[in-house]
């Protein structure tokens, strides 16, 4: 019998806890062949995704990927995230959250992407009905002495 990473029951754990005390979940993650986001958002090679529920539509946490609807431009797209790609899940509000190792091959795969430039079309806003989309943010720099802990 295999043993199942803990990763993906500690990305459920903290997007729960997110959404518990009103805070935004976000993902950042590596970009790589067997990610799937809207072209031209990610940018080197990574990508850091809104998991709010009022940004998300069918979000699926499983132990392999994370799936879920979400609007870009106003235009809906379904992304895919391999749990392996997974570097971060923090609130957006404090911070707060846990960082990842990057698992073998995905930072490979998501250098090999090289950077994408964002749409020069593409305007921040909100989606349809006043809801939030998710929108593409920079992953954060990690700050000396940072309160995250890396799970190997």
């Amino acid at each position: 019998m295999s043993t199942v990473s803990t990763k993906p029951y500690l990305i459920r754990a903290i997007w729960e806890w997110c959404v518990d005390q009103g805070y935004t979940p976000y993902l950042a993650t590596l970009v790589d062949s067997r990610t799937r986001v809207p072209p031209g958002y990610a940018k080197d090679g990574q990508i850091v995704l809104n998991l709010g529920p009022d940004a998300t539509h069918q979000l699926s946490m499983e132990n392999e990927f994370i799936s879920f609807q979400a609007r870009f431009n106003g235009a809906p797209h379904s992304l895919l995230v391999p749990v392996a790609n997974v570097v971060a899940i923090y609130a957006r509000e404090n911070g707060q959250g846990m960082a990842f190792e990057p698992e073998a091959g995905s930072e490979d795969d998501a250098l090999e992407q090289g950077s994408d430039a964002p749409d020069e079309d593409a305007a921040p806003g909100e989606g349809e009905a006043g809801v939030p989309r998710a929108q593409p943010e920079p992953v954060p720099e990690r700050p000396r002495g940072s309160h995250l802990k890396v799970v190997k």
